[in-house]
């Protein structure tokens, strides 16, 4: 088959990647790789969920899971902002 024709495929769990080239550039391929390689053959080392695809192995108690809805993901920094605009409908004026 000639491949010159073929488009791109995006990846399936794109922010994951993103956040996995970064880890690897902070510390390092191989470090990661054996990380989510451990983790694939069931070590509670790297869990992550994106787009209804699973990869790696959960924690046992879950304590360090963050679950992210739209109001989060939605949310801006805001310069002095003391967090008590957090949860409400306002959004701050510092």
């Amino acid at each position: 088959m000639d491949t010159r024709f073929r488009k791109p495929v995006s990846h399936p769990m794109p922010q994951i990647a993103a956040f996995v080239a970064d880890m690897k550039a902070v510390f390092g391929e191989q470090e990661i790789d054996e990380v989510i390689r451990r983790s694939k053959a069931g070590e509670p080392t790297f869990y992550a969920c994106e787009n209804g695809r699973i990869v790696g192995t959960p924690t046992p108690t879950q304590t360090n899971v963050w679950r992210v809805d739209g109001a989060v993901r939605n949310r801006h920094y805001c310069a002095g902002c003391d967090g008590s605009c957090v949860g409400t409908a306002k959004s701050c004026r510092a």
